[in-house]
């Protein structure tokens, strides 16, 4: 793991999943069977505010290495959200793999000739950006800390 580490450091897996949440938030628009950009579904909508924990996360690494503090409760209560959202990352992932499935089903000519390749796309951003999002809990634990609340707790003494 240590070597994962090195060869990924935490400037790319911050930059990398920057870039990676952005492209994802704009072809999340994207229609792959029609071919065209969707800015008036409400479903579309979901991923972009989602990925706004994702943000917050990576922002509050960068903070916390950057002033080298501690981990705080919030900090975990953020990564623990982040972990729900993983799974509506892997929901995305058979969700377009599903769609992507559905190839054989149409006629090639109503299908556009984008959707192999986008859909494949999409598929890959999804698998990466869950790849560096567990890359960066491990650099959260190295750079910043492990979370000991407990032990922090017993050895506060209110009347000081």
């Amino acid at each position: 793991m240590n070597t994962l580490l090195r060869i990924l450091p935490w400037g790319m897996i911050k930059l990398l999943s920057i870039v990676t949440l952005v492209t994802l938030i704009v072809l999340n628009f994207y229609g792959l069977y029609t071919n065209k950009f969707y800015f008036f579904k409400f479903d579309n909508y979901i991923f972009p505010l989602l990925s706004i924990v994702h943000f917050v996360y990576l922002y509050v690494i960068w903070f916390k290495v950057r002033e080298n503090e501690y981990p705080d409760p919030q900090m975990r209560n953020l990564e623990y959200l982040l972990y729900v959202i993983l799974f509506i990352y892997v929901f995305q992932i058979f969700d377009t793999l599903y769609i992507l499935s559905s190839y054989s089903d149409y006629d090639a000519s109503i299908i556009p000739k984008t959707f192999i390749p986008i859909g494949s796309l999409i598929v890959t951003l999804y698998s990466l950006l869950i790849f560096m999002t567990l890359v960066s809990f491990k650099h959260r634990k190295v750079l910043v800390g492990e979370y000991k609340f407990m032990d922090v707790n017993d050895n506060i003494d209110s009347w000081q």
